[in-house]
């Protein structure tokens, strides 16, 4: 099971033909694809037509939703705290979504640069 971040996520529903889309994709049509409730608040806020909004409702009902529970917020407060001691300017929503992941031992399906740097400072957080 892959944690997918609202990135790959767009990709997938507007850029069928792109890298990160293709490997949404895979993991969606293997059950391997969850996300958490960050990325569907994001993904609903985004969520343009009738099309893309019934495509989302009905995968509610099959992607695997990992909870953000106590342990992922208090990582996501140690985790803002060291991205903005380091410098690193992140959305709120990607410090959640990374806690998420490294909090339940998952890896994150992402497009975003930025994790790169993020997902090293979580899991040295997390040990």
């Amino acid at each position: 099971m892959k944690l997918i971040d609202t990135s790959s996520w767009v990709e997938y529903f507007r850029e069928r033909e792109s890298e990160a889309g293709d490997r949404v994709e895979a993991l969606f049509l293997s059950g391997e694809a969850a996300w958490c409730d960050i990325t569907l608040v994001e993904l609903w806020h985004g969520a343009r037509g009738t099309k893309e909004k019934c495509e989302l409702a009905e995968m509610e009902n099959e992607v695997q939703l990992i909870p953000v529970n106590h342990a992922v917020w208090r990582l996501s407060s140690k985790l803002a705290l060291r991205c903005r001691e380091n410098g690193f300017t992140v959305p709120l929503s990607d410090i959640i979504t990374a806690a998420c992941a490294v909090t339940h031992g998952l890896e994150l399906e992402h497009c975003d640069k930025h994790y790169k740097d993020l997902m090293p400072l979580a899991k040295a957080l997390c040990v």
